[in-house]
């Protein structure tokens, strides 16, 4: 028969006993202790002190022990007597105060806390006396052991085998040595065990707190790269963008507005181009602010991005403008992947672009693709502006454009050369690398 119980079982794994809500409260109140105590760690020690005196050395106080002598019955039909030394009440307590009082700084100076127990323990022992309150040593060792330096710590286990030693040497009158040291050695034994296992434990939480807050940290820091990646990438795109067909509405508006007059008919046909460019662009931002609304990556798969068989396209708008662009590819090009094409679409637009801004509409550009099984070569070379004056016009300082056609050959493990070419002209060279790479990413 099912009950209810067997209903909310719990999976398999489950610690059934740590899952209890008696162990969840607990944890929740150790939490309030320790988020207490680092608040105020001096009263955590005062209680310390106040337990152990009321435990330990309040019966001694009222019972007046150590007064006469302690029995102990053996296996042997006679009785052994254990007398210790009577200790007069000041004394008692002044031992009791040298026993407990260090403890409050057990925590902060375990060692010197301990060495001062340790060092009343023995002067009281070698009166013969005994107090409840030598417990102290034990919670002294085990503070050691928690909060102390290993190599401290032996020190005084040595200390402590020593003064126990004593002890089992003072109780020789009614129990063995042997059974004396071993059961003093036991407890000693267990202080330091659970110091030891205490600090452990506490290590490891350490650790794994600090993994976690590295692990945050490191979830911060890569989502800002990707932030910055993709802002980095979205500015690219817009650049190619709106750069790249401003200049072309630019260049045909003001070879339109010239041509107004003498061909009425050259200015029409320069509207309608601006009207297709404009067009197009829009097209194309349209497309790029549906991706970063979308934020998905079927989105960005699925969104219509140029290609090499779109460089006839875009050559015929440069030509439009007035340059004249001559344009010739050889090896496979269609076959290579759309990365790479929107690559060499960006790379040729760009430079195409700065050729239109930089030479004017009375230039000449070549265009040239050249693909084999292991490398794709761009190259756009022009002649520089018309005219007396044909200095290189692109620019002596290097703008955003060629930086970010940098950036997109090396995702593709290429690189982008921008100089002066032979004569007054630019030129504009990229290799982009077709090898693919293990990892499945490009190389």
């Amino acid at each position: 028969m099912t009950t209810v119980n067997d209903q909310h079982a719990a999976a398999p794994g489950t610690d059934l006993l740590s899952a209890h809500p008696v162990f969840g409260r607990l944890a929740r109140f150790g939490q309030r202790v320790r988020q207490a105590d680092r608040n105020h760690p001096w009263v955590l020690d005062t209680a310390v002190v106040a337990v152990v005196f009321v435990l330990f050395c309040v019966p001694d106080l009222v019972r007046g022990s150590a007064t006469g002598p302690f029995h102990a019955d053996g296996d042997s039909p006679h009785q052994h007597r254990i007398a210790f030394t009577h200790l007069a009440l000041p004394a008692m307590l002044a031992f009791q105060a040298g026993l407990v009082l260090p403890l409050l700084w057990r925590r902060r100076r375990p060692a010197a806390a301990f060495a001062a127990i340790m060092a009343v323990f023995v002067l009281q022992w070698s009166l013969g006396a005994a107090l409840r309150a030598d417990a102290a040593l034990l919670v002294a060792l085990y503070s050691l052991a928690l909060h102390g330096s290993l190599r401290k710590l032996a020190w005084a286990c040595g200390a402590m085998a020593g003064a126990l030693a004593l002890v089992a040497v003072e109780l020789s009158s009614g129990v063995s040595v042997g059974d004396a040291l071993f059961f003093l050695f036991s407890a000693a034994i267990a202080a330091v065990a659970l110091g030891i296992a205490v600090r452990i434990r506490r290590a490891q939480l350490a650790g794994l707190r600090e993994r976690a807050a590295r692990l945050e940290i490191e979830r911060d820091q890569r989502s800002r790269l990707a932030t910055a990646h993709e802002r980095a990438r979205v500015a690219r795109e817009m650049h190619d963008i709106i750069g790249h067909n401003l200049s072309v509405i630019v260049t045909l508006a003001d070879g339109g507005a010239y041509a107004a007059q003498a061909a009425p008919d050259r200015g029409r046909e320069a509207l309608l181009l601006i009207g297709e460019t404009s067009r197009q662009a829009l097209g194309e931002l349209r497309r790029m602010l549906g991706v970063l609304r979308d934020q998905g990556d079927q989105a960005a798969e699925f969104a219509p991005q140029p290609g090499i068989g779109d460089l006839d396209a875009l050559c015929t708008r440069i030509r439009a403008a007035g340059p004249q662009v001559l344009y010739t590819a050889a090896g496979d090009l269609d076959q290579l992947d759309r990365g790479v094409q929107l690559m060499a679409y960006r790379i040729v637009q760009e430079a195409l672009t700065n050729t239109l801004k930089h030479a004017g509409p009375d230039t000449r550009a070549h265009v040239t693709l050249a693909a084999d099984p292991t490398r794709l070569k761009v190259r756009v070379r022009d002649t520089g502006p018309s005219g007396p004056d044909r200095a290189p016009a692109h620019g002596a300082t290097e703008g955003h454009g060629i930086s970010g056609m940098r950036e997109r050959a090396a995702v593709y493990g290429g690189t982008v050369t921008a100089g002066p070419g032979p004569g007054a002209g630019w030129t504009v060279e990229a290799e982009l690398d077709l090898t693919p790479d293990p990892t499945g990413g490009p190389t």
